[in-house]
């Protein structure tokens, strides 16, 4: 059985609503209200909501519809990706001051590996409180972090304390902070497998950390290993400064459902476009040709096929959609369509990292 590793200090930092705040940055007419970034349309999704929409209930993946209804007073503002990327970017390149470890997850949120860090500072803490002011200082935003010996802690810790908050919890803090953590605060514990826990008498990490591995394997097929582990303070991933690819997509919902194959397969065509774009900007090509499709009523299926070459090409993931699409018939009209490429042909470089151990 793996060992708990307590000679790593690992930062989270999380954005606080990263898409909201930046909006609310660069127009003051914005601040202090309840904006939604996205969402405006009558099919339109929520990307990121301000604090003053959270407390109506606006959230990210929230139909625009619902957050109306929920926050009259919303304002919905359209998303400008390039400009958070360009805030993202400057955001990383202080992380990058610190060390060279940095794996980001999203523009808004990434894991830093501070246990050998460029300012030789042996307190993560100390650090992510530095890191969090220059970010505020020098691009106008707050961040929150969490700070401990793996990535997972360190995760579910930068919920803590958020807004503008961090929390740190130290190697001989570890097992107790997770036997006290409540089952659906834990970090890939979505609300399906909440549900299955509550119902197998699981409520807390100590409840968990009850169970044998044989019965959560049984239970949570390969995820019950990792459940395992974790509640144990084992989760020994590294921060991967080069995060490996594992698919490439593009989707599309529409404003009015789709019956007719041929209308589909217009939409198909420009999804395709804009996944091949994609494509050639990351240089990567795939093996894996899946279709996703959600019906009118929600419900949701992916159809995929592999071919015995890498194709990157428009015409050649068209052919093989096309082949996926006529499968089987619909089964209902179609909301979503979406094409993804996977089994990519990047190949992933394992750093080791020597790790020596300081005071936390």
């Amino acid at each position: 059985m793996p060992k708990i590793n307590s000679n790593r200090k690992i930062i989270h930092i999380d954005m606080d609503a990263f898409y909201a705040s930046v909006e609310q940055m660069d127009n003051p007419e914005l601040r202090g209200k309840p904006i939604a970034v996205g969402g405006a349309e009558n099919r339109g999704v929520v990307a990121a909501a301000s604090y003053e929409a959270r407390k109506f209930g606006v959230r990210s993946a929230v139909s625009g519809v619902l957050a109306k209804k929920r926050c009259p007073e919303l304002i919905f503002v359209k998303p400008r990706f390039e400009r958070y990327k360009e805030i993202s970017n400057k955001i990383h390149a202080i992380f990058h001051e610190y060390t060279d470890l940095v794996e980001p997850l999203s523009l808004d949120e990434a894991y830093l590996d501070v246990t050998n860090n460029k300012k030789g500072n042996p307190s993560a803490t100390l650090l992510a409180q530095e890191i969090r002011l220059r970010i505020l200082n020098e691009v106008g935003l707050t961040a929150s972090a969490g700070i401990s010996i793996n990535k997972f802690v360190a995760k579910i810790a930068s919920d803590y304390n958020k807004p503008n908050g961090q929390k740190t919890v130290n190697p001989d803090e570890v097992l107790s902070f997770l036997e006290e953590l409540p089952i659906r605060k834990f970090y890939g514990v979505g609300k399906v497998t909440t549900e299955k826990m509550y119902q197998l008498g699981i409520f807390t990490g100590l409840e968990l950390k009850n169970k044998s591995l044989e019965f959560l394997s049984t239970h949570f097929g390969k995820s019950g290993a990792f459940y395992y582990h974790v509640v144990r303070g084992i989760h020994n991933s590294e921060v991967k400064p080069n995060r490996i690819t594992k698919s490439v997509a593009a989707e599309h919902t529409f404003d009015t459902n789709l019956s007719s194959e041929i209308f589909m397969l217009e939409q198909l065509e420009k999804i395709a476009s804009s996944l091949e774009r994609r494509l050639k900007k990351h240089n990567v090509a795939g093996k894996t040709v899946t279709l996703k499709i959600k019906y009118s009523d929600f419900t949701q299926q992916t159809r995929s096929k592999t071919v015995p070459y890498f194709i990157a090409d428009k015409g050649l993931i068209l052919e093989n959609v096309k082949e996926l699409l006529y499968q089987e018939r619909m089964k209902d009209s179609v909301r979503l369509l979406g094409i993804s490429l996977s089994n990519l042909n990047t190949e992933q470089k394992k750093t080791v990292v020597v790790q020596l151990q300081f005071a936390f």
